[in-house]
């Protein structure tokens, strides 16, 4: 007994010195640790990139938080919004899909607290400056394309379209604005997404194939520079994809989409149309060429990459999608494409903030990014979780309508509204249509304890809107918005948005949206800030 007591006293006094001196190493920096700088490197690791960095000499987990620059605009923002948050014990890390400038902070926890923090933050590689798109597909003697091969890209913040061509050898100057004269080969602007499949059939002889890629405007004017030319290695042998490429490359895939669901993929070379089924379970066979008998949704969308649900669902669990082309006469072409499958929280216990509106809300972005790419949606931007059930194409009064359906399922304690601006280009609706759209509203949020949180309307261009939508917009809009926000203003809890998007001209500043109407990536991040700034209103 005699001997056990002294084992347990030395025992415990060992397991003391050995705490001892792990908390001194911790709190004296006697290993100098906070003195050495992570040497972070990130390096391809297929469709993902990998940052890596030497691992501490003592025992710790590194905490990596995804951050992106606020616009400055607001009084009081922090510098840097906080995407997402993880945790590695390993010293690697694979970068959070994140299709805008993000960055990176490390920092190492011990048993005893914080041992280090990385003096600097690390940049995302994939938004280079001058911006350029960074291949994600590569076709080596290792991995051979087909002769239409599916060529892909990370996107470029802001571009509406994209250029590519294809070339014989690498072009005269590596990056730049201008096509090669002594080795072009083809070329196209009809590109509405990071991804094009292209056809090489006409060049099967040439010696060398390589292709380029640079983002352009909504005038088609450069935005950045031509990615670095990149040599196709092709394998005519090899079968040629005949179904779309869903495109799960550059989207967000860590916040919650909206209920209002939107799907996008890659098309294939010539294709007229898409069909898009929805199951709730995965489909009984992958890439074959039937429907599914027990499809619980399905769509003909004559958009090249992208299809909106009509229907919200807001019932949790699992739901599979997948998409197959078709020529003009909606015939099938190829098989259907791999499925994808996305996941609807319960919301059955109800949520704190929904947000309730029209395409401003529901997301997207410069022309051509749907509402599935968070970067160009305000909620991603709001410092707390918020519940999206916007639908693009919305009026003041379609959205009203739809208020008992997809606003008292979720029970939520407040309610961001935005909705109006659409019909603020529509000469037939007045503003005191739309006052009356948003009193309904306002009383149905009453009589249900929920609490209102209006935006006010923000201004439009018609100029750009003109050239993005080929529509004309009504010529007494600022007059209407001026009325609208007047009635908007005299509510009790309001974020007051209009006089941050101005541009010298009294229109809708470009700079924060290209379209004219649809705010953009530092447009949403402006407004995801206001929101933030104004948290006090939530109740």
């Amino acid at each position: 007994m005699k001997n056990f007591l002294t084992f347990a006293i030395i025992a415990a006094l060992m397991s003391f010195f050995a705490i001892f001196s792990l908390y001194m190493a911790e709190k004296t920096d006697v290993l100098q640790l906070n003195g050495r700088l992570l040497e972070v490197n990130f390096v391809q690791d297929g469709d993902d990139t990998l940052m890596t960095w030497r691992p501490l000499p003592y025992p710790c987990v590194y905490e990596i938080a995804t951050v992106s620059r606020s616009t400055g605009l607001v009084e009081g923002s922090p510098p840097f919004h906080i995407l997402k948050e993880d945790e590695s014990r390993l010293a690697s890390y694979t970068v959070p899909r994140a299709p805008i400038p993000t960055f990176y902070f490390v920092t190492a926890r011990g048993l005893f607290g914080e041992i280090y923090r990385s003096p600097k933050i690390y940049a995302n590689p994939n938004f280079p400056t001058p911006p350029r798109p960074v291949s994600i597909y590569h076709y080596d003697a290792d991995n051979p394309a087909s002769l239409m091969p599916f060529l892909i890209w990370h996107t470029v913040p802001g571009a509406v379209c994209y250029e590519l061509e294809i070339l014989d050898a690498p072009p005269e100057v590596e990056g730049g604005i201008a096509l090669s004269t002594r080795h072009h080969l083809d070329s196209t602007r009809k590109i509405y997404t990071n991804g094009y499949q292209a056809d090489l059939r006409p060049f099967a002889n040439s010696p060398a194939i390589y292709w380029r890629a640079r983002a352009l405007g909504l005038h088609h004017e450069p935005i950045g520079e031509f990615s670095k030319a990149e040599r196709i290695v092709v394998d005519a042998s090899k079968p040629v994809p005949n179904c779309p490429l869903i495109n799960n490359f550059d989207f967000i895939d860590y916040l919650p989409q909206p209920i209002y669901h939107v799907f996008d993929w890659i098309p294939i070379h010539d294709a007229a149309k898409y069909e898009v089924e929805m199951l709730i379970h995965p489909p009984a066979v992958e890439n074959d060429t039937e429907p599914s008998p027990d499809s619980v949704w399905r769509m003909i969308s004559n958009d090249v990459s992208s299809c909106y649900d009509e229907y919200g669902r807001p019932y949790a669990g699992a739901y599979y999608w997948r998409v197959r082309a078709l020529d003009e006469n909606n015939q099938p072409i190829g098989t259907w494409s791999n499925s994808e499958k996305f996941i609807v929280e319960d919301y059955t216990g109800g949520v704190d903030v929904a947000v309730f509106g029209d395409s401003i809300s529901h997301g997207g972005g410069a022309v051509s990014y749907s509402p599935r790419a968070l970067q160009y949606s305000y909620e991603t931007y709001i410092d707390f979780p918020v519940v999206n059930i916007s639908r693009s194409g919305d009026t003041a009064h379609t959205t009203l309508e739809r208020f008992n359906q997809d606003v008292l399922p979720l029970k939520p304690r407040n309610l961001i509204i935005s909705t109006g601006a659409n019909c603020l280009r529509d000469a037939g609706i007045s503003a005191e249509d739309v006052i009356a759209d948003l009193e309904g509203i306002n009383k149905l949020c009453v009589q249900n304890d929920i609490r209102p949180i209006f935006l006010t309307l923000m201004p439009i261009n018609p100029a750009n809107l003109l050239n993005a939508f080929h529509t004309a917009t009504d010529p007494g809009w600022y007059e209407k918005l001026q009325q609208i926000n007047a009635y908007i203003k005299r509510q009790e809890f309001v974020i007051d948005l209009e006089p941050y998007f101005y541009d010298a001209q009294g229109t809708m500043d470009a700079g924060f949206a290209i379209d004219g109407i649809h705010p953009d990536i530092r447009g949403k991040m402006l407004m995801g800030e206001l929101i933030s700034k104004n948290k006090n209103l939530f109740k």
